[in-house]
C-alpha cells in the first residue's frame, strides 16, 4: 500500500511540473539588507532589496511561475508578503506570519509564486515586525498574454509608482511606541518612488501615451494623486480592468493600486506629479516631475491643489469606479460574463472595527477581538494538527459590542460558499481593509449605519472587483466574495499600526475533501518553526 501510494504521488508530481511547465518561469534572486537611505534628506536605515530602495520591479505575464529565492541578511527575522496575488489552492506562499514561517537572519527561502489567472497592479511588502516602515516593498505589474484582448491601445511605455507617507524615526523606534500602548504620532512626510519632494522624474515623449501604475504603500494615509496639467484615464483596479472615466485628481487609500493612461498632450516643459495626504490635519504634499523629453522648462507656477478633508468627493469618485463589462479579464471570456449579482449569498459576516483599550494599552478590534499572533503559524497548526494554537470561530461573524480582548482570532467558512461582508466603521478616521487570497466586489457604500435594507442600493451589475476596500468615518462598505480559494487567509486593515495592534483576523476556507485538486500540498521548502518544529514537510 505505501509503494501504490508514493508511485502515485510521484505521478502527480510529474503531472503538476508538466502542467506548469507549459507556463513560462521567471526566477529572482533577492538580497535583503540595510543600508543608508535619505528620503526626507534625514540619514536612515533602510530595508533595501539588492541595494535598491523601492525594491526591485516583478514584471510577468498571466500564469507565470514566479521563483524568488529570498536571502535574508538583516540581523533579524524578515518576511515578505504579495499584495493582491492571490495564491490560488496555495496559501503556502502568501508570506503572512500566520501561514509562513520568518526567514532566520542568514538564512534563504524561496518563494514559489504563480500568477495563476490575474493581470493588473499589484506590490510586495515586508510583512513582519514593523518593517514595512523601513522599505522593502516594490511594484508587481501583470500583463496580458499575447493573444487576449486588452481594452486600449498598447501605451508607449509605462512608469511605476510607490507613493505614500512616510516617517523620520525608524521602523525600531516606531515599534517601540506601538509595543508601549501607544498612538504614533502623524507621519512626517510622503514620498513617490523612496523620493521627497522633486526627487523623482518620470520622462515622457511629446504626443504619446503611458501607463502609470500606482499603489499606496504607506502606513497611515489615504493619498490623492495629480498631474499638473495633464488628465488620466482610469484603466485598471488591482486586476480589473474599469470603464475608461477621466480624472484631474484621484483618492487612492492604503494598500490600493490603479492603473491610468496619460497622453503627453501639453506644450514641451516640466509638470508636477503631486501626492497630497488625504483626511488629515495639516495636509501633507510632495511632488514628483513629469519630464517631457524635449523641455526646456523647469517646473513652475504654483503647486496644482487636490481635495483634502471632503469625504463626500471622495465617496462619489468612488461610486464612479465600474467594471468594464465588454472587456476581457485574465481570460479572453468578458468581465461581466461573471453575474456576481444573481448569485445567492449563504451567510452574512459583519466586520465592526474598535479602538479599545485593553490591559492599559492602545490596541485595536474587530468584533472586539484583538489579534495576537501565537507561537506557530496557524497554516502549519493547522496542517500538522497541532492542538492549542487557535480555534476555529475564535472571532464573531457580527459584532458583540463588549469590551476588547486579546485573542488568536480564526474564523471559519465553507470552500465554494457565496458571502457578504459588510465593513461597518464608527470611528472618524477613514479604514482600508485587504483580503489576501481574494478578488471581491464592493457592491455598496454609505454613511451610518448598514441594514438589510441598504442591499436595495447595492449596484448589482457592474462594481468593480478588487482585493482593498475603504470605509469612511462613520460608514459602512458591503462587498460579495466567492470563496472559491481554499487555505489560511488574512484579513486586515492596510493602516499598518493598527494591524500590528491586532486589527486582523485569519480566514480558514476548509474544504473537507482534503484534495490537491483544492489545495497544494506543504511545500517540500516550508520553513518550521514554534511547535511544527520537528515535523517534516513531505518527501517529494
Amino acid at each position: 500500500m505505501r509503494d501504490w501510494a508514493v508511485r502515485s504521488l510521484t505521478l502527480f508530481s510529474l503531472l503538476v511540473h508538466v502542467v506548469n511547465g507549459e507556463d513560462p518561469y521567471r526566477f529572482y534572486t533577492w538580497k535583503v539588507t540595510y543600508g543608508d537611505i535619505y528620503p526626507l534628506g534625514v540619514k536612515q536605515q533602510g530595508i533595501l532589496i539588492n541595494g535598491q530602495f523601492p525594491g526591485p520591479q516583478i514584471s510577468c505575464v498571466t500564469n507565470d511561475n514566479l521563483i524568488i529565492s529570498v536571502y535574508n541578511y538583516l540581523n533579524e527575522p524578515f518576511l515578505i508578503s504579495w499584495s493582491g496575488l492571490q495564491h490560488r489552492r496555495n496559501s503556502w506562499q502568501d508570506g503572512m506570519y500566520g501561514t509562513n514561517c520568518p526567514i532566520p537572519p542568514g538564512k534563504n527561502f524561496t518563494y514559489m509564486l504563480q500568477a495563476k489567472d490575474q493581470i493588473g497592479s499589484f506590490f510586495y511588502f515586508p510583512s513582519l515586525a514593523f518593517h514595512k516602515a523601513a522599505g522593502g516593498f516594490g511594484g508587481i505589474k501583470i500583463f496580458s498574454r499575447p493573444r487576449i484582448p486588452v481594452p486600449f491601445p498598447p501605451p508607449a511605455g509605462e512608469h511605476t509608482v510607490l507613493a505614500g507617507d512616510w516617517y523620520k524615526r525608524n521602523h525600531y523606534q516606531l515599534k517601540a511606541i506601538l509595543d508601549g500602548g501607544h498612538s504614533l504620532p502623524s507621519p512626517d512626510g510622503l514620498l513617490i518612488n523612496g523620493q521627497g519632494w522633486n526627487g523623482y522624474t518620470f520622462t515622457i515623449d511629446q504626443g504619446k501615451t503611458y501607463r502609470f501604475r500606482i499603489s499606496n504603500v504607506g502606513l497611515m494615509t489615504s493619498i490623492n494623486f495629480r498631474i499638473q496639467g495633464h488628465k488620466m484615464k482610469l484603466v485598471e483596479v488591482e486586476g480589473s480592468h474599469t470603464l475608461q472615466n477621466i480624472y484631474t485628481a484621484l483618492d487612492i487609500h492604503l494598500g490600493q493600486s490603479y492603473s491610468v493612461l496619460v497622453t503627453a498632450d501639453q506644450p514641451p516643459q516640466d509638470y508636477y506629479v503631486v501626492v497630497s495626504s488625504r483626511f488629515t490635519s495639516p495636509v501633507l504634499t510632495t511632488t514628483a516631475v513629469l519630464h517631457y523629453s524635449n523641455s526646456r522648462s523647469r517646473v513652475s507656477g504654483p503647486i496644482p491643489g487636490g481635495p483634502t478633508t471632503q469625504v463626500d468627493w471622495s465617496l462619489n469618485q468612488a461610486r464612479s469606479i465600474r467594471w468594464n463589462l465588454t472587456a476581457s479579464g485574465p481570460r479572453p471570456n468578458p468581465q461581466g460574463s461573471y453575474h456576481y449579482g444573481m448569485i445567492k449569498t449563504a451567510r452574512t459576516i459583519t466586520l465592526v472595527n474598535s479602538a479599545p483599550f485593553i490591559n492599559g494599552k492602545q490596541r485595536y478590534a474587530v468584533n472586539s477581538v484583538s489579534f495576537v499572533p501565537a507561537d506557530t503559524p496557524l497554516k502549519l497548526a493547522d496542517y500538522f494538527i497541532i492542538p492549542g494554537v487557535f480555534s476555529v470561530n475564535s472571532i464573531p461573524s457580527s459584532p458583540t459590542w463588549g469590551p476588547g480582548y486579546l485573542q488568536t482570532s480564526v474564523m471559519g467558512a465553507d470552500f465554494r460558499s457565496f458571502v457578504e461582508i459588510v465593513f461597518q466603521n464608527w470611528e472618524d478616521t477613514v479604514q482600508s481593509w485587504h483580503i489576501d487570497g481574494y478578488s471581491f466586489f464592493v457592491v455598496g457604500m454609505d454613511g451610518g449605519q448598514w441594514s438589510p435594507a441598504s442591499r436595495a442600493r447595492y449596484n448589482l451589475r457592474d462594481t468593480v472587483a478588487r482585493c482593498t476596500t475603504q470605509v469612511y468615518p462613520k460608514s459602512w462598505t458591503a462587498i460579495y466574495m466567492a470563496l472559491d480559494n481554499v487555505g489560511m487567509w488574512n484579513i486586515r486593515s492596510e493602516n499598518w499600526a493598527r494591524q500590528y495592534l491586532g486589527q486582523q483576523f485569519y480566514l480558514r476556507v476548509y474544504s473537507s475533501a482534503h484534495s490537491w485538486r483544492d489545495e497544494y500540498p506543504i511545500p517540500k521548502n516550508a520553513l518550521l518553526c514554534g511547535r511544527a518544529s520537528g515535523h517534516h514537510t513531505r518527501p517529494l
